[in-house]
């Protein structure tokens, strides 16, 4: 007996569109990473390996800001930026060297005391962590300024009480900018640290200590090596703007402790304009940092870095 199907059934496709549609499925799964990450690669395109380009480009120039420059490839500029700069260079890498491992002393505590005995007010003290950096960057950096000023709260008050002699006095020293610094950066140190401390299993740790662990051998070889990767992240957001840094040395310093960010930003907004040679310090300032960097993970193995950045 002949039976219809009903007319609101779809109708089944040929055997040789079958193919043809598991061909396309295929395709669109090839496609899709590559479509996916097409807005993130157009970003760093346009906002930093154009710019990097451009900036070496314009180190390898000659010229001046009146007559205007030119391409000329002259690559002896970065061994005159090395020889004239190189005391600022190397205060800017043994500053954020003090920064990076002062805040992980300081923060890597709070980040522990935060994630394993804070509770359900973890949140709470996360915020208060970080309110005093919803102020604007300068101005948390003149505040230091007012408070380690000769006459300024702390100072002040000790010297009143003649705890400390009148000569003394911190601002327009190195600790005054180390410290401006570490301030500013004591929040990138211990957000990593937190997230790694977070994503230990607790069972881990409980099951140090049923292997009768101390506090001492759970905390150095079971919690320590798991937020290696945390304290890598840490390190990275924590030494790079550091190293960079111009605003803190141009408030809370002197000319004894000018930065390589302060010459850089002198030598393309000051009187004297000279790109080529701000570029090509830039240049040389990423190149160290870059190297470092690797170095650093390929010894500390740092595989899963982008979890905590």
């Amino acid at each position: 007996m002949e039976r219809h199907l009903p007319a609101d059934h779809r109708r089944l496709a040929p055997s040789d569109q079958l193919p043809q549609r598991r061909k396309g499925a295929r395709l669109g799964k090839r496609l899709a990473p590559y479509v996916l990450t097409a807005p993130g690669g157009i970003w760093l395109l346009m906002f930093f390996l154009i710019p990097l380009f451009a900036m070496v480009s314009v180190s390898l120039q000659t010229g001046n800001v009146d007559e205007g420059f030119r391409q000329t490839f002259h690559f002896g500029i970065y061994a005159q930026g090395l020889s004239r700069y190189q005391d600022q260079l190397l205060r800017s890498l043994v500053y954020a060297g003090i920064v990076t491992v002062s805040t992980l002393l300081v923060g890597y505590p709070v980040a522990y005391w935060i994630a394993f005995n804070a509770g359900h007010r973890k949140s709470t003290f996360l915020l208060l962590l970080l309110l005093p950096f919803f102020v604007s960057f300068v101005i948390r950096s003149l505040a230091w300024g007012f408070i380690l000023s000769d006459q300024g709260v702390v100072l002040g008050a000790l010297k009143s009480w003649g705890v400390i002699p009148e000569s003394f006095h911190l601002l327009a020293t190195p600790g005054a900018v180390v410290a401006g610094i570490a301030y500013n950066a004591l929040p990138f140190t211990v957000l990593p640290i937190y997230v790694s401390l977070e994503k230990i299993d607790r069972q881990v740790v409980e099951a140090a200590g049923d292997l009768y662990a101390d506090r001492t051998s759970v905390f150095l070889k079971v919690i320590l090596p798991l937020t290696m990767p945390g304290i890598f992240a840490a390190f990275l957001l924590t030494f790079i703007p550091s190293a960079g840094d111009y605003v803190n040395a141009a408030i809370l310093g002197s000319t004894n402790t000018t930065m390589i960010g302060t010459v850089i930003q002198g030598l393309y907004l000051g009187p004297i304009a000279n790109y080529p040679m701000a570029s090509a310090l830039s240049v040389i300032l990423m190149a160290g940092l870059l190297i470092g960097i690797v170095a650093y993970a390929k010894i500390l193995g740092a595989d899963s870095i982008g979890d905590y950045i």
